[in-house]
């Protein structure tokens, strides 16, 4: 070849060594979390870390390294990046703060549009009913004595849910459906005391209950001037009383006591002559329902002797448990959910569901009342001769 061309070749090769040298000494100085990267390329650690410790090709290949170790823990030298709030929500203390969500409800919204336009107005108050389709005429009178300002919580223990859409109302309300299951079961899994947070009062009703006497917006203005935490409307005298204590007055708007058998209230100011309502048609405030939730047993699913305890949960409870009189209702005692039962032993199917019934009441006294000696034990209390519990 010419001399200029063997020049021209060794003077390229020349150059092209200097401008590769002078990239190599550069490129560690070049900050890597400055790197437009998608997020999900790199693994969740503190970068300004890595620079310090690593630089150029072996920071690469220590974050390579990373991402194909099957550990998701990776341990930092710098504390400042991990989180930990105690205050936060159980299983959320790694969460900053400002993202927890601790709490939801039942309001429905949109598929489509901004989130903060969804909701043109937020019911105050919830009401629940356990229904079967069979009692659909009286369901749709009840619900129509709530206004808009009720979210409405139906749980389907038949399994029937898209025939209510015949009701207008059905369509916004909520539908949960299990087969042959109780309220109180209910209760237990879908009404969370952080669900319902945003209802100042939960109504947890059952299916058998005239409602021409009574107006939920009235019956709410009454639980507010009484300062009743706990509450249900008073029964029509002649029909489905159990107790005297849930017996409607016609003189007054709400009574707190009342006068039962001899020999039936160890103290006035106990259960059933006072501090008490029966498990039909109870109303929670929601202070009292978040303590009323965790007395609800997982297991014991007809609430039977739930009402005896209801006490536990507000204070003075013989003040602020009451039956509203002056908007009542009549319980019809159908015995619907007990023909969810199966036949035993030759019994018919609501026999073996008031059987259970008999028993979890049983059941539910005794735990409660080892579950309060232990306590007291704990703290070393002599509760012998008490007549406080």
């Amino acid at each position: 070849r010419k001399p200029s061309e063997i020049m021209r070749i060794f003077v390229t090769a020349f150059i092209g060594l200097v401008f590769g040298f002078f990239i190599g000494v550069s490129f560690p100085t070049l900050s890597i979390t400055k790197l437009n990267l998608p997020s999900g390329l790199l693994p969740s650690i503190d970068l300004s870390y890595i620079e310090g410790k690593y630089t150029g090709r072996q920071a690469w290949s220590f974050m390579n390294s990373s991402n194909r170790r099957s550990s998701p823990h990776v341990q930092l030298s710098n504390d400042t990046s991990k989180i930990w709030v105690p205050s936060n929500p159980r299983g959320a203390e790694r969460l900053p703060p400002g993202i927890v969500e601790a709490e939801s409800d039942f309001y429905l919204r949109r598929l489509w549009g901004k989130p903060s336009e969804d909701l043109t107005s937020k019911p105050n108050y919830l009401v629940t009913f356990t229904v079967g389709y069979d009692q659909k005429s009286n369901i749709d009178a009840a619900v129509k004595k709530f206004s808009g300002n009720f979210t409405i919580l139906l749980f389907h223990y038949d399994g029937r849910t898209t025939e209510w859409d015949e009701f207008e109302w059905s369509k916004r309300a909520i539908h949960v459906s299990a087969r042959k299951q109780t309220k109180w079961w209910y209760a237990k899994r879908f009404l969370h005391p952080d669900i319902v947070a945003p209802y100042d009062y939960i109504f947890i009703w059952d299916e058998d209950l005239g409602v021409e006497h009574f107006n939920a917006e009235e019956y709410i203005k009454l639980v507010r001037k009484h300062g009743l935490e706990i509450s249900q409307p008073g029964l029509e005298p002649n029909k489905g009383l159990t107790w005297q204590m849930t017996k409607r007055r016609g003189d007054r708007e709400v009574h707190k006591v009342t006068e039962e058998k001899p020999g039936w209230c160890s103290d006035p100011h106990l259960p059933p002559c006072a501090a008490f309502v029966e498990i039909m048609a109870p109303v929670f405030s929601r202070d009292a329902w978040r303590c009323v939730w965790h007395l609800i047993q997982n297991d014991l699913v007809h609430g039977w002797g739930l009402d005896f305890a209801l006490r536990r949960c507000v204070e003075p409870a013989h003040e602020k448990i009451g039956v509203v009189d002056s908007q009542w209702i009549v319980h019809q005692g159908v015995p619907s959910l007990g023909n969810q039962g199966e036949s035993q032993t030759g019994k018919a199917p609501w026999q073996g569901v008031r059987e259970r019934c008999r028993k979890e009441w049983t059941m539910f006294q005794s735990r409660l009342a080892i579950a309060e000696s232990a306590y007291y034990k704990s703290i070393g209390a002599d509760i012998s001769n008490s007549t406080a519990h």
